[in-house]
């Protein structure tokens, strides 16, 4: 939850980058975190849920028509995150890493789990990807999402 993450980072006293003291770069953080519940969060679950549980528990296909709104709806939040968040920037408040980054990639792993490769063909969004895995660490990063990403073998 954002909330145990702005409490572990302020009780542990965490490197700076990770929720800035600096009032504009922690205004960003704030700003992407309070957005991303009903965007990010919100529409990846929806590809997610759609995609992968609801056949599951149905036994039912899913109709191509559901899957093509519910990937469009993602898609127009991920234009804006890239848009209104990333910009030119190499991560959410700037040039280093922080928590808004971090949630926002664990959020858009779900539609990937769920067989939905949405860095594909946006390179800009890849490129951002590939600094957050490798500030975070790639194993740490490829074992916090092991259990996602096999998700749409269900």
């Amino acid at each position: 939850s954002i909330a145990i993450l702005l409490y572990l980072a302020r009780k542990f006293k965490t490197p700076d980058h990770w929720y800035p003291s600096d009032l504009q770069k922690r205004a960003r953080v704030d700003e992407y975190l309070s957005w991303q519940h009903v965007n990010i969060r919100g529409k990846g679950s929806k590809l997610f849920l759609t995609k992968v549980l609801l056949p599951l528990l149905t036994g039912q296909p899913l109709p191509p028509e559901k899957l093509e709104a519910v990937t469009g709806e993602l898609n127009v939040v991920l234009k804006q995150f890239e848009e209104k968040f990333l910009q030119d920037k190499p991560f959410i408040a700037g040039s280093e890493i922080s928590l808004a980054d971090l949630v926002a990639l664990v959020e858009l792993m779900q539609p990937v789990g769920a067989g939905y490769d949405l860095f594909e063909e946006r390179p800009k969004l890849a490129e951002w990807r590939r600094r957050v895995e490798e500030a975070v660490g790639k194993r740490l990063f490829q074992e916090a999402h092991e259990g996602i990403l096999k998700a749409k073998n269900l």
